[in-house]
């Protein structure tokens, strides 16, 4: 009993308004689902769809006359009452003629008439215009493919022109290049003839040579380089020279010089080399500098020259 009522002591108070609380729960359940209950039967209600419409005649039609009820008969006057004496039957009227059905106007016709031939008229004059447009259409086409055909022929002809021009400019270049190879074959063929007599001059002229038995020269007597000559070479191709370095001794390279007959220089080539590259590259730069080689005192420039270049002279 003790711990019981330690339990209750220490346990937290009742929550107040609790059933307040519920009914209002249990009050807005109630009015959801009336809500969707009256939203569903709104859906549910048919829709009532109107539409109206105007109807025309595609070709205006003039309404007819308006048909007329005929007259009423005319009543005749009660019989008299028979007398003593039988009255002359009155002879009875004759009913009035029915008034004639009125016909149509002729001018509603005559109208309806001149519409129909003004449309007829309208219809026709747009079957021409088209006509027109479709025959002005097909002579456009026709021009135009006129046009298309004469252009391609005109650039068919260009083509060909063309074509004509560059057979008749390799038609020239062949021709001259034929002519330039004729020319190279009778300067050939001259250097030969010139070869030959030259041939024929040294063989003729063998006879009066007066070399040594030992001798190996072609011309009738020894011709070569004055003492001096080789002097005078050295002094102008010495100063192009360009050469700074030490060395030792006086090394000495040795150059084959060959010439064409007015002095100038074609090749040379390095026969013995001084053992110093440097020095010999700097003697075959400086021939190369010089160009050209002096003539000796008869005028002439030996074809072949052996000279020595040294280091200290």
């Amino acid at each position: 009993m003790h711990a019981a009522a330690d339990r209750l002591e220490f346990a937290p108070p009742d929550t107040p308004g609790l059933l307040r609380a519920l009914g209002l729960a249990g009050l807005a359940h109630v009015l959801l689902v009336a809500a969707l209950t009256w939203g569903v039967h709104w859906k549910r209600e048919a829709q009532v769809v109107t539409a109206e419409a105007e109807l025309w005649a595609a070709v205006p039609v003039a309404a007819a006359p308006r048909l007329q009820e005929p007259p009423e008969p005319t009543r005749l006057p009660p019989e008299p009452k028979p007398l003593s004496k039988p009255l002359p039957k009155p002879v009875p009227k004759p009913a009035p003629a029915p008034e004639p059905v009125a016909e149509p106007p002729k001018v509603d016709i005559a109208l309806e008439q001149e519409k129909r031939r003004i449309l007829k008229q309208k219809q026709l004059d747009l079957e021409r215009q088209q006509e027109k447009l479709k025959l002005e259409k097909q002579q456009a086409e026709k021009l135009k493919l006129e046009k298309l055909k004469a252009e391609q022929r005109q650039q068919a002809n260009l083509k060909d022109e063309k074509l004509k021009a560059d057979k008749l400019k390799q038609a020239l270049a062949d021709k001259a290049k034929q002519a330039q190879d004729k020319k190279q074959l009778e300067a050939q063929a001259k250097q030969l003839e010139d070869q030959r007599a030259k041939n024929l001059q040294r063989m003729a002229g063998l006879a009066g040579a007066s070399g040594g038995p030992g001798a190996t020269g072609t011309a009738l007597k020894s011709a070569g380089p004055s003492a001096s000559y080789g002097g005078r070479i050295r002094a102008v191709i010495k100063p192009n020279i360009v050469f700074t370095e030490d060395i030792v001794g006086n090394p000495t390279a040795d150059v084959e010089v060959r010439t064409a007959p007015d002095g100038t220089i074609i090749s040379r080539k390095l026969i013995k080399s001084s053992g110093d590259k440097g020095w010999d590259a700097a003697v075959l730069k400086a021939i190369d500098k010089t160009e050209v080689l002096p003539r000796d005192t008869d005028g002439r420039v030996p074809p072949v020259l052996e000279i020595s270049f040294r280091a200290k002279d």
